[in-house]
């Protein structure tokens, strides 16, 4: 096995279950020390998985108080911090621009874009103290145009790859990379109504057709490429969305909805 985060401090939010979940036990399973945040009992669950090595901790990942109690209990428990991976997030629904209300798209924005705003702003000077390390941020294929996502998560997404590109030009110079993640259809908490959904329906195989691969990916794909991303093979690698969806993005095919007129 392949030790990759031996001895390193990290923090994985969105850690209760997914690609979070995945994530938190590939970085351990590499001998990293991981917090496991989440706003649900998945966080204990996630930790009681992996061992001595995680710490579980119920935070609101948009909340800043809860984002520097994270930041604070790495260093306590570790004496620093090597790695933030700021991977909560929640859809926003299927509603268009039109019935989407105020008070979604600021929740929205609230957890998928603050969130992340404030893992960069309390994780990286604290990763800056440790001499360097990475920053990683959960997008999605909805975040790079539309079609993947509803209005609220799409531009929610475009805010994080946006934050992606800023962070690694602010902290240049600081030994710190940031990137950001784009998953394509994956099968997490939060996709789970629509692939329980096709599978009773008897339409499992139809899930992810529009990808040239012709499938979902599995939340430990995404954690190859993340645990990538954040270690130092990736040392070169700095303000970038790195895609993973199947080649779906390549061509970005879907139903196209018209004003006024109900999705099919």
């Amino acid at each position: 096995m392949n030790m990759r985060f031996e001895g390193k401090s990290i923090i994985v939010t969105g850690a209760g279950s997914g690609i979070g979940r995945a994530t938190a036990m590939q970085f351990a399973r590499e001998g990293g020390r991981v917090i496991c945040a989440d706003l649900t009992e998945g966080a204990d669950a996630t930790a009681a998985m992996i061992g001595d090595a995680a710490t579980p901790l119920r935070m609101d990942a948009g909340r800043e108080e809860d984002v520097v109690r994270a930041v604070d209990l790495a260093i306590g428990r570790h004496g620093r911090l090597d790695v933030m991976f700021a991977n909560a997030g929640i859809s926003g629904g299927l509603a268009n621009i039109f019935d989407t209300s105020v008070d979604l798209i600021t929740e929205v924005l609230r957890i998928n874009v603050i969130g992340p705003f404030l893992a960069l702003k309390h994780a990286a000077p604290r990763i800056v103290e440790a001499g360097g390390g990475a920053i990683v941020l959960t997008a999605s294929v909805a975040g790079l145009r539309s079609g993947a996502g509803s209005p609220a998560y799409s531009a929610s997404k475009a805010g994080v790859i946006s934050l992606a590109q800023l962070g690694a030009q602010q902290l240049a110079g600081s030994n710190v990379r940031v990137n950001a993640v784009c998953p394509g259809l994956t099968e997490t908490g939060m996709t789970q109504m629509i692939y329980d959904g096709a599978r009773a329906a008897g339409k499992g195989d139809r899930l992810g057709r529009l990808n040239p691969l012709r499938r979902g990916a599995d939340p430990e794909e995404l954690a190859e490429v993340i645990t990538f991303l954040a270690s130092d093979a990736a040392s070169y690698v700095n303000g970038q969305a790195i895609v993973v969806d199947g080649g779906l993005s390549s061509s970005h095919p879907f139903n196209r909805q018209e004003f006024g007129k109900t999705a099919t």
